[in-house]
């Protein structure tokens, strides 16, 4: 291990070499950082971020973070903007929130907000009764909130910082407001950072070409927060809409004429399932078995009076029939299934050979769907939306499928699977044109 530190000249302190440097060359040398140095790389925000929460390349004017709770989101758009009063390009900076009470805990005074980053000789003074921040380089931040877009008429900026767009009042003004007061400079810019909901002014800045949009889950900043919280949050969320939207940072909403939506499914979703009266293994076979083949659906379902239960989704891709075979024969040994169904359009009687090889000692049954996609769809999707249909746990890459279904072009195989399975189970009588063999 090095012990001298060597650096080009034309870097202002050790801490910015290290922090050019790759995450394994980064741990080395601060192993090797003397002691007078120790308290700059602590305040020395591009060593410490991840890779989201760092400003994007390129020439953007808007910059949209959206992400879980605890994510990070308040420290990234506080350090992005230390950072440019540090270098001179923010002099006269807006500062946004939802009400004046949110700029002044969580943008200024909190935790992670303007007044408690970096190193102490750096932070603004905040002058409370003129509702803004003085730095020692002169630069001056004003706050503004959401519930008065008015104020914003006049003020002009060269930056802004804008938070948690996604709950403002009167967003439209608001945003509207500010953007023609970003005036000053060669390129005065705007970061938002938000926990996303599927509200006009996010939908807006998704679909604004000039709005670098990035993203990150609760999960990625775990060190930092409660021991035990991710996990306990994802327990009861799960991959959920909520789940998906308050820990993944992601964007849900439902789509107009949709068949399945997330709503739907959290409706009834159910942490157990109670004693069943049957259940089958669903399979969607896959033909070939290459990189880009579709995959084999493989859902286990089962059946409580009138309501079915998913209750695994054990799909694979890319794999030959010596392989996904064996895992529907083992998935039904584990729920000890009353029989397994295979879709036959494409194979016919191979299928029921292929998984009878295995050696399993269930039934296999044969389903030919003469239906398109959609038709057979239909009369599942009513079941969700009457609450017949519960998944015990989450799903997600199959609640993915289900709620994109009609909007891509891959094949939805687990969809199909679970399709064929609950027709089977739930209306049997009412699909006479799905002809078993």
């Amino acid at each position: 291990m090095p012990q001298r530190i060597s650096r080009p000249r034309e870097l202002n302190s050790c801490a910015d070499w290290i922090a050019s440097r790759r995450p394994s060359v980064r741990k080395k040398w601060a192993a090797c950082l003397p002691d007078e140095l120790v308290s700059d790389l602590l305040c020395h925000w591009s060593f410490w971020a991840r890779s989201d929460q760092l400003p994007p390349q390129g020439d953007w004017r808007s910059w949209l973070f959206m992400g879980g709770r605890g994510a990070g989101k308040t420290r990234a758009g506080a350090e992005w903007l230390a950072g440019e009063i540090r270098a001179g390009r923010a002099k006269r900076i807006a500062l946004v929130g939802p009400t004046m009470n949110d700029v002044r805990e969580v943008m200024i005074t909190g935790e992670s907000g303007l007044a408690s980053i970096g190193a102490h000789r750096d932070r603004p003074e905040y002058e409370a009764s003129r509702h803004r921040l003085i730095w020692p380089n002169g630069a001056v931040g004003y706050a503004f909130s959401a519930e008065e877009p008015e104020r914003l008429r006049g003020p002009q900026f060269d930056a802004a910082w804008v938070d948690e767009v996604a709950a403002w009042n009167n967003a439209a003004a608001t945003w509207d407001m500010l953007q023609f007061g970003l005036r000053l400079g060669d390129t005065p810019r705007l970061v938002a950072t938000t926990t996303p909901k599927p509200v006009p002014i996010v939908k807006r800045l998704l679909a604004d070409e000039s709005c670098v949009v990035t993203r990150g889950a609760s999960a990625l900043n775990s060190a930092n927060l409660a021991s035990g919280f991710v996990e306990a949050m994802r327990t009861q969320y799960g991959s959920g809409a909520l789940g998906r939207q308050e820990l993944d940072g992601e964007l849900v909403e439902n789509r107009e004429g949709a068949l399945f939506t997330l709503s739907m499914i959290d409706a009834s979703r159910v942490a157990a399932a109670p004693e069943l009266d049957e259940i089958i293994i669903s399979v969607d076979p896959a033909v070939t078995s290459h990189q880009g083949s579709d995959a084999c659906g493989i859902i286990a379902i089962g059946r409580a009076e009138n309501d079915a239960f998913i209750l695994a989704d054990a799909t694979m891709q890319g794999v030959p029939s010596t392989v996904w075979a064996p895992r529907v024969a083992e998935l039904a040994e584990a729920f000890d299934a009353d029989a397994i169904l295979a879709e036959s359009n494409q194979g016919g009687e191979l299928v029921r050979d292929v998984i009878a090889q295995t050696g399993t000692g269930r039934v296999v049954k044969l389903v030919h769907a003469r239906l398109g996609k959609k038709l057979r769809a239909g009369p599942v999707a009513a079941l969700y939306t009457a609450g017949r249909v519960h998944h015990v746990g989450d799903f997600r890459e199959l609640e993915d499928e289900m709620v994109g279904f009609g909007f891509s072009n891959e094949s939805p195989n687990r969809l199909d699977a679970l399709v064929h399975g609950v027709t089977h189970l739930c209306l049997a009588r009412c699909a006479p044109r799905i002809s078993h063999i």
